[in-house]
């Protein structure tokens, strides 16, 4: 099964990966990083099929793929 790592203290909540997840399983979290922004968060690891377009997409390279 794929797993998925966010570095949630350096995202900065562009929601790049969000519209690339095929899957729609990431959104942006509830509460602030320490930037002051809502740092993306996966909520249905269980579809994830590791296809690393989050990762592809992420400018900031917050995002690590691990199938």
């Amino acid at each position: 099964m794929p797993r998925i790592e966010i570095d949630v203290d350096r995202c900065k909540g562009c929601e790049f990966c969000i519209e690339a997840c095929p899957q729609g399983i990431l959104r942006l979290k509830e509460g602030f990083n320490r930037m002051g922004v809502r740092a993306v968060e996966i909520f249905e690891p269980d579809k994830c099929t590791g296809c690393a377009f989050c990762a592809i997409m992420c400018p900031d390279l917050v995002i690590e793929v691990f199938k």
